[in-house]
């Protein structure tokens, strides 16, 4: 069964770093754009990261770079989110999600997790 299961989430004050976890089974994920991305209350759902296939080239939003870095470990099958310096304004769901292209539109990733709740506050 193809699947992607986000964890990591959590509560965090500002200025505080979380690392959240992109765990695939049913499919290799060095043969797929892997992205994340974050939907909060009333707002659109975000692209803010993407690491290519093969290469495994970088994308960030504006939003977030410098900030967040995606990585990925080939062994564990699983892509990371380390997020760092993190603002009130990150708290939202944040979602990975799979695509055969590198990019940050969500409407070219077909196969999404469920979702982990990150919140920045004091």
């Amino acid at each position: 069964q193809v699947q992607l299961v986000e964890s990591g989430g959590g509560l965090v004050q500002p200025g505080g770093s979380l690392r959240l976890s992109c765990a695939a089974s049913g499919f290799t994920l060095a043969n797929y754009a892997i992205g994340w991305f974050r939907q909060a209350p009333g707002k659109e759902r975000e692209g803010i990261s993407c690491m290519g296939k093969n290469d495994g080239t970088t994308y960030y939003a504006e939003s977030v770079k410098g900030r967040f870095t995606i990585s990925r470990d080939h062994a564990k099958n699983t892509v990371y989110l380390q997020m760092n310096n993190l603002k009130p304004e990150d708290t939202a769901v944040y979602y990975c999600a799979r695509s055969l292209i590198s990019t940050l539109s969500s409407s070219l990733f077909t196969v999404w997790g469920q979702g982990t709740q990150v919140t920045v506050s004091s």
